[in-house]
């Protein structure tokens, strides 16, 4: 049964967590204080749980907490090294745990234990961050909150500021809470409704204060030329430039990106005092551990040509990466990790937008909301004051500190497609989704393309959030629909690496039943789809200069002779040669085109299910159902083929194991020695 204190602090932080306003995704922690019966002596014994590391507030659960015995942990103080070997005490606090199982212990800890006080709040609002940043923070501070509010100047986290805290509480009985120089807030009670309560207070009246004593234009004037383009045209641009910005941002390490063009970005952007503020930085360890200490911002008005921002993009790339190559050698010692990449985690273009980059989904759309938190951050900084971030110097032992890096070193190794983007036609159903669900499996993010858009988008949510995969409508023959499938592709992920053109229909007629339409619609879908996908995925690829895959979905029947198919075949066989014409014109470029040739993939199948199953089985005078088991029997290996398997292939061949490897086929059909390639 879990302890009533237990539940009351995972409301509380849920509460807490799931209000942007109060603190940022994964960002504060929060901890009670209570009692449990010690299973080895059978007596009360006093703990402290607090939210483990790298946990969210908003979705905390018991897993998620470190329950610590209070004794040993306040007992601690007797064997402090001092601030020089602070670090020490983290390791010192798994000595303190109560119990197995639970969250590791956060830097953070040694607050939530040290201050005496049943329960504590220790948060990053972007108010609170404002006041903490502001050039006359401390006077701000006094202004607002009277002596209810302490303030404290900036110190890195960790068991002297657990100290320092626990000392200002002490001396100061009548406050409620304290704001930290640079980070944030924290706030502290007897209930945890009281502590609760606090911790709103000061948030909220922090929130109030800015409001109405704050400047209206805290960003400064419009800047001219700068003002957000209209919707269609910020996101064609957005999708024109995404490819570039990638592959700068993956200069280092491969990236998978999110867009966002959300008014706060724009407005931002709009303003004459956007290029001082954002060289500024961020300033809360939580926001520049995931945006990097500051951003590239493109200096180029609104309506500048997409051919001359990319270009701009790429000298201001070279000059980022020197600069932040600069901040590390001014600021690494003998013991700091290895620089982890100059490349900018923050691209801002003016007019259209921010892209972010991680290396997931989920961390490049998080580091996007962290940025708009430090947008928020500075506009209230700037309405009262002066934004005055920590220096580069605090900056640079935050990033670069070796409980950081060792938490970094704890991550577990990268699937085999992690940060690749994979666009698959034709995947709501059958191989198409047979593949797609492979390689989300193996870490990409994937684009469910179909012509249909209500399984497009059934399909991709059964993979998981839109962080893992998202449904978009295509009609492979259109040149257009293409163009637009492929921009939402980009604008989602960043760009796109791996496409699998497996979009297909058949219909099996002898010659003279063929007619003019029939041929059309099957080179339409097959032959022109593919090479409108190749196409418009090719040129996204060249501009990232990351290299990709294309992959063919062909069949047994490019070449294989078979009665009653002539449209189909041919198609497949135009396939088949489009994998060996672009394999040669595309490997400049790194790029891979190789071909599966599926055959007899009767379960699952749309193509199968659409009529060609029927005419298959009446062609060889069998049972539609027993279609499977009749190409099995005729197979060397006398085995069904099913969907799994040609992903499998996909997989394969797209993966890291096969680098060398471009204008290959590779039968998956259990053995036809007709359509032996060779």
């Amino acid at each position: 049964m879990t302890n009533p204190v237990v539940s009351d602090l995972i409301a509380r932080s849920n509460r807490l967590g799931s209000d942007p306003k109060n603190t940022n995704y994964a960002g504060g922690n929060t901890s009670a204080k209570g009692s449990e019966t010690d299973p080895v002596t059978g007596e009360l014994t006093e703990l402290v749980w607090v939210k483990g590391s790298g946990g969210d507030l908003g979705t905390l659960k018991e897993a998620g907490l470190a329950a610590l015995r209070l004794d040993r942990m306040r007992a601690l103080v007797d064997v402090y090294p001092g601030v020089e070997r602070e670090d020490e005490m983290v390791a010192a606090f798994d000595f303190c745990l109560h119990g197995k199982g639970g969250a590791a212990p956060s830097i953070d800890t040694a607050m939530h234990g040290l201050v005496d006080a049943a329960h504590v709040d220790h948060l990053h609002p972007d108010a609170g961050i404002a006041i903490a940043t502001a050039a006359d923070g401390e006077e701000l501070t006094k202004a607002i909150f009277g002596d209810a509010v302490v303030w404290v100047p900036w110190r890195r986290p960790g068991f002297q500021l657990g100290l320092d805290i626990a000392e200002i509480k002490e001396a100061n009985p009548q406050a409620i809470g304290c704001i930290l120089g640079g980070h944030g807030i924290t706030a502290w009670g007897d209930t945890s409704e009281e502590c609760e309560a606090r911790s709103l207070q000061i948030i909220d009246t922090a929130a109030a204060y800015i409001a109405e004593h704050g400047k209206a234009d805290p960003f400064g004037a419009e800047l001219a030329g700068y003002g957000a383009l209209d919707a269609d045209a910020r996101r064609a641009k957005a999708a024109a430039l995404a490819p570039t910005i990638r592959g700068l941002a993956s200069t280092d390490k491969p990236m998978v990106g999110h867009f966002t063009d959300a008014d706060v970005v724009l407005d931002f952007l709009a303003s004459a005092e956007h290029p001082r503020l954002a060289a500024l930085g961020t300033s809360c360890p939580d926001h520049f551990l995931r945006t990097k200490v500051k951003p590239l911002v493109l200096d180029l008005p609104a309506d500048a040509p997409v051919e001359d921002a990319k270009a701009r993009l790429k000298e201001l790339h070279e000059a980022y990466r020197a600069d932040y190559q600069a901040y590390y050698d001014a600021h690494a010692t003998e013991d700091s990790p290895a620089i982890r990449g100059a490349d900018p985690l923050i691209v801002l273009v003016p007019g259209v937008g921010m892209f972010s980059f991680g290396a997931n989904k989920q961390t490049a759309r998080v580091a996007s909301e962290f940025y708009i938190n430090a947008i928020n951050v500075m506009r209230g900084a700037e309405a009262l004051s002066t934004y005055t971030p920590i220096s580069d110097h605090e900056k640079f032992r935050i990033e670069y500190w070796a409980l950081e890096e060792a938490k970094l070193q704890r991550m577990p190794k990268p699937k085999s497609h992690a940060t690749r983007v994979a666009f698959v036609t034709g995947a709501a159903s059958g191989i198409g989704k047979a593949i797609a669900t492979r390689l989300a499996a193996e870490g990409a993010c994937v684009v469910i393309a179909d012509l249909d858009l209500e399984k497009a988008v059934a399909a991709a949510a059964e993979l998981g959030s839109t962080d893992v995969a998202v449904g978009v409508q295509i009609d492979v023959s259109s040149a257009n629909a293409v163009a637009a499938a492929l921009n939402e592709a980009v604008l989602a992920f960043g760009g796109v690496d791996l496409i699998v053109n497996n979009a297909g229909l058949s219909l099996s007629k002898p010659l003279l039943e063929t007619t003019e339409k029939d041929w059309d619609l099957q080179h339409d879908v097959m032959a022109k789809g593919s090479f409108l996908v190749s196409q418009g995925a090719a040129r996204a690829m060249i501009d990232q200069e990351m290299g990709g895959d294309i992959l063919y979905i062909a069949s047994k029947n490019s070449v294989f002779a078979g009665p009653n198919n002539i449209a189909y075949s041919a198609t497949k066989a135009d396939q088949a040669h489009q994998v060996r014409l672009l394999a040669v014109e595309l490997g400049e470029h790194g790029i891979k085109v190789n071909g599966i040739n599926p055959d007899g993939v009767v379960r699952g199948s749309g193509i199968f299910a659409g009529g060609w199953g029927a005419n298959r089985a009446k062609t060889y005078g069998i049972a539609e159902d027993d279609l499977g088991k009749f190409y099995a029997q005729r197979t060397i290996l006398k085995r069904e083929v099913l969907p799994e398997h040609v992903a499998n292939a996909a997989a394969v061949l797209t993966g890291p194991d096969m680098t060398h490897t471009t204008g290959l086929h590779v039968p998956v059909d259990a053995g036809v020695a007709a359509a032996f390639l060779r």
